[in-house]
Order: C-alpha cells, then sequence, then structure tokens
C-alpha cells in the first residue's frame, strides 16, 4: 500500500487541492451539497477542545504524504509544508467572507499533522525491535 502511494503521487496533490478548494471556499461546500444550505457546516464528531474535522482532514492528508514521501528525502520539506499550510489557511479565514478564524480549528490542524509526525517517529524507532 505505502509503494501504491509513493508511484501514484497525484493523489497527495488532489487531496491538497481538495482541502485547499473547501477551506478558501466562502461558507461551506460540503454543507451546501448535503443540506442546501451553504451556512452550516457538516459535523463527523462532537469537538472537544479542538475542530474534529480539521483534525481528521490534516491527519488524512499528514498520513497520504508520509505515505508518499516515506522513502524520499523530501520527507522534511512535506513536514514543513503540511505546518504551514494548516496555519496559513486557518489564518485566510480572517478575509475570507462567511468564515472566520478559530483557535480550536487551528489547533485542530496542527494536532493532525504533529499526531502522524509523532506516530512516523515512534514507529521508527521501534521498527529495528521487530520479532
Amino acid at each position: 500500500m505505502i509503494n501504491f502511494f509513493s508511484k501514484n503521487k497525484f493523489i497527495f496533490y488532489l487531496f491538497n487541492i481538495v482541502l485547499i478548494i473547501l477551506y478558501l471556499f466562502p461558507g461551506s461546500l460540503l454543507g451546501c451539497y448535503l443540506y442546501d444550505n451553504c451556512q452550516s457546516q457538516p459535523q463527523i464528531t462532537q469537538d472537544f477542545l479542538i475542530s474534529s474535522n480539521h483534525l481528521y482532514a490534516f491527519f488524512l492528508l499528514s498520513i497520504t504524504g508520509f505515505f508518499t514521501y516515506k522513502n524520499s528525502n523530501r520527507l522534511h520539506l512535506m513536514i514543513i509544508y503540511l505546518v504551514f499550510l494548516s496555519v496559513i489557511l486557518e489564518s485566510l479565514h480572517i478575509i475570507i467572507p462567511e468564515r472566520g478564524f478559530e483557535l480550536s480549528d487551528l489547533f485542530g490542524n496542527l494536532v493532525g499533522v504533529l499526531g502522524v509526525i509523532i506516530i512516523n517517529f515512534i514507529y521508527k524507532k521501534y521498527e529495528s525491535f521487530k520479532i
């Protein structure tokens, strides 16, 4: 499966484009499609301290990115890209109509990216202890 992503980098790029479109659309593109109401945002699970939708979106994007660049020397660049992307996209909500900047959304983005980084670090650390 990991080779699938590294051979098909367009999947990671496609996820990036879709995420950027969803973030930069004034209102909720998914709400327009699902509820016929561009003001209503679909909620996958309840938010606790951070936005769960943002956590899931950036977790999936980060997992796809790590599988895509796992055996590449560009992995560190991809990590920096994902962190900056999460901050920049949420910061752009300040100027986009019908959208609002929220710290819980920003932290959801960052936790999604950092969670995958931590999982990757633990995996690499204990990879040599295979039975």
